[in-house]
């Protein structure tokens, strides 16, 4: 198998049952300067547990489906877009979703992390619910809710 092909059986493959790895890689921005916007292993292994722990429960709940807008980034892309220095998506750690009917999303998510469903590091309402952020909890945040 050459090299595209098994890029292109990566980038298909499940996490789970309803997210693929592309959409937490892919990145417009990346793809228009050329950026190679690839996790290491620890990076990896982080958006792993994001989608297992995270987001799937979210979208079995929802029972609708959730788009991620934003998953992991590189240091250049995080640059590229603006993102601050520290992001969690640097780390595989964070993304940013969105759906069809984002307030709904959010009410569904702050009651699943009051009810002790998820546990998250920060949820965000970015720019009145254009999308959504969700990390992983870590040393800095653990259940952050940001209206």
């Amino acid at each position: 198998m050459n090299s595209k092909e098994n890029n292109d059986t990566q980038d298909s493959l499940y996490i789970t049952e309803n997210f693929k790895w592309n959409e937490l890689i892919f990145s417009s921005t990346a793809s228009r300067y050329g950026i190679k916007n690839i996790p290491n292993e620890n990076q990896s292994a982080n958006l792993r547990r994001l989608c297992i722990e995270i987001l799937q429960p979210i979208r079995t709940k929802y029972g609708e489906p959730i788009r991620i807008t934003s998953g992991f980034r590189c240091k250049a892309l995080n640059s590229a877009v603006g993102g601050v220095s520290n992001s969690q998506h640097l780390n595989g750690e964070a993304a940013d979703i969105v759906c069809g009917d984002n307030k709904r999303l959010w009410n569904l998510i702050v009651s699943m992390i009051k009810e002790n469903q998820i546990s998250v590091g920060q949820l965000i309402n970015e720019k009145n619910l254009t999308w959504i952020h969700i990390s992983l909890p870590d040393a800095r945040h653990c259940n952050q809710i940001i209206n």
